[in-house]
């Protein structure tokens, strides 16, 4: 009992950790559909995550401007149900080229069948 407290917490610690660095990848996931608003990131986010991944809607904000500053993510705005227009975000070229680049170097590894078996997958 004891043990499975332990490895628990150890677990969470991991994961919490993990989640932090994992919102840009998610983000830019998103964003390969097509261009979404806020909400319908942070649905993504949360669904295709299997609800491991969550994220607050002023961290997507905060994540949000700061990709607007280093130009590789712009928004245009489009009406909206109701209310004021909505900001839909989208990958600028150079976003979606490093979108590209981060998964070569850094997913792709996973489909080594080295790798895989150290998966167990």
């Amino acid at each position: 009992m004891k043990e499975m407290k332990k490895l628990n917490e150890l677990l969470s610690a991991w994961e919490e950790t993990y989640k932090k660095g994992q919102l840009t990848l998610w983000i830019f996931l998103s964003l390969q559909e097509g261009k979404k608003y806020v909400d319908e990131i942070k649905d993504f986010v949360e669904t295709k995550s299997k609800g491991t991944i969550t994220c607050e809607e002023q961290s997507l904000y905060r994540a949000l401007r700061k990709y607007e500053c280093i130009d590789v993510m712009k928004y245009e705005l489009r009406k909206g149900n109701k209310g004021p227009d909505r900001k839909y975000y989208y990958l600028t070229e150079l976003g979606q080229e490093l979108f590209n680049q981060f998964v070569m170097r850094n997913i792709h590894l996973f489909y080594a069948e080295e790798i895989k078996k150290l998966l167990c997958i």
